[in-house]
C-alpha cells in the first residue's frame, strides 16, 4: 500500500481529516449556538405563557443540543489520542523501537539538572529538567527522555549526568550500556539513586526485561 510505505503523508492526510472535523464541531457549536439564542427569545404568545410550553420547549432543546457539542467534543479527543498512537507506530515501528526512561530513588546525594544522551557515538538527546520535573522523578515518576529507531545488532548508550552533588559541588557523570537490538522493541532505564555507605549518588543503566 502507497501510503504505508510513506508514513509521513499517511500521518499528514490523516491530520488534515482532523482538521476537517475540528472546523465541522465548531461549525456546529456555532450553530447549536445561534439556535439556543434564537429560542431564547421566541415570540411572546400570550397563551404559551400562559401554559409555561416555551419555558419548557426551550429548556429542552438546550439540553440537547448541549449533548451533542459534548458528545462532539469527546470525538475530537479520541480522535487526537488516535492520531497520537498512530503517528508513534508509524514512525517508530516495534522491530526497531528504542525507548529510554530516567528515573530517581530519594535524591539526597544530587540535584538533577539535565541528562545528555549518546548512541553509538551520536548525540540524541540533551533533556534540561525543570525543579517541577525532577521532584515528579523523586516521587516515582518516570520519564521517557528518548524514543528512536535502531537497526537490529550491538549498540553502545552512553548517559551523562549533570547537576549538584554533595557538598553544593557541581557534579557531572557518566553510565555506559552495551546492549544487543534483537526484534522488537527495546526499553532502557537510567536509574539515579544514593549510595548510602559512600554519601555519593549511584548511576546505573539497566535493560527492561
Amino acid at each position: 500500500m502507497q501510503l504505508m510505505n510513506d508514513p509521513g503523508r499517511y500521518i499528514r492526510r490523516f491530520r488534515r481529516t482532523a482538521v476537517v472535523v475540528t472546523l465541522l464541531a465548531s461549525a456546529v457549536s456555532n450553530a447549536q449556538a445561534e439556535t439556543v439564542a434564537a429560542a431564547a427569545v421566541p415570540d411572546f404568545d400570550p397563551a404559551q405563557a400562559s401554559l409555561g410550553g416555551v419555558a419548557g420547549s426551550g429548556g429542552e432543546e438546550f439540553r440537547t443540543l448541549d449533548s451533542d457539542i459534548q458528545d462532539m467534543k469527546q470525538l475530537l479527543l479520541e480522535l487526537n489520542r488516535d492520531l497520537f498512537l498512530l503517528e508513534e507506530e508509524l514512525l517508530f515501528p516495534a522491530n526497531t523501537q528504542v525507548a529510554i526512561f530516567v528515573s530517581m530513588d530519594v535524591g539526597d546525594f544530587f540535584d538533577l539538572d539535565s541528562v545528555q544522551l549518546k548512541l553509538d557515538g551520536k548525540d540524541v538527546s540533551n533533556y534540561l529538567y525543570t525543579m517541577r520535573e525532577v521532584d515528579a522523578l523523586i516521587r516515582g515518576g518516570v520519564h521517557q527522555v528518548f524514543l528512536g529507531n535502531l537497526r537490529a545488532g550491538e549498540h553502545e548508550l552512553v548517559a551523562i549526568f549533570t547537576g549538584t552533588g554533595p557538598h553544593e559541588r557541581d557534579y557531572r557523570r557518566g553510565a555506559s550500556l552495551t546492549f544487543e537490538k534483537g526484534i522488537g522493541p527495546k526499553y532502557i532505564e537510567l536509574t539515579i539513586s544514593d549510595r548510602e555507605q559512600a554519601l555519593q549518588p549511584e548511576f546505573v543503566v539497566r535493560e527492561w526485561e
